[in-house]
């Protein structure tokens, strides 16, 4: 898996790049926690859940169903996030998702198991670029390093130049009115 805390990069990045007309202050804030919830399946280890078990890590947190189970969540709550429900629902379906794909990017791991509970198979990206964090302590470590360097590379880049080229767009053509704003 990436670390915990590259996975709320993307929701952050697409966030800068659409704008606050676009995506509420909360409603990233809630998209990068909940991009962040699939990998809370670790508890799983202290409750004696075997990580190939369904409800072990990468299980059934990972899987497009969790997915639409959050975003339904967000969506009765959507009103505090300052948005619309459908607005509320697409977007956390979309950042909870975007867990699972980027650790289906990773070189280790047994996979993850996006089609729980109609199929207990776990899947890898054919291309798998990003180097697997190890969990827990194991972090501090050599491996931890070559991890946070590939996830520079593969992810907190890409996001970045993403991010800004997209604002810097975005404020372009709504500064020239090229784009007509919402009243």
């Amino acid at each position: 898996m990436p670390t915990i805390f590259t996975h709320a990069l993307v929701p952050l990045a697409v966030g800068i790049a659409l704008g606050r007309n676009a995506v509420s202050p909360r409603l990233i804030a809630a998209g990068m926690f909940v991009a962040m919830a699939p990998d809370f399946d670790t508890v799983a280890f202290k409750l004696g859940i075997a990580y190939a078990d369904q409800f072990g890590h990468r299980g059934a947190s990972h899987s497009f169903v969790f997915a639409l189970a959050v975003a339904l969540f967000g969506a009765m709550v959507a009103p505090w996030l300052r948005t619309t429900r459908w607005r509320a629902f697409w977007w956390l379906a979309f950042c909870t998702a975007s867990h699972p794909l980027l650790d289906a990017l990773t070189n280790g791991g047994l996979g993850v198991a996006l089609l729980w509970p109609w199929s207990h198979e776990r899947f890898f990206a054919p291309w798998r670029p990003i180097a697997v964090s190890p969990i827990g302590a194991g972090f501090f470590s050599a491996r931890g390093v070559a991890v946070l360097w590939s996830e520079l590379q593969w992810v907190v880049f890409p996001c970045a130049v993403l991010a800004l080229q997209w604002a810097a767009i975005r404020r372009h053509f709504v500064e020239r009115k090229v784009w007509r704003q919402r009243p």
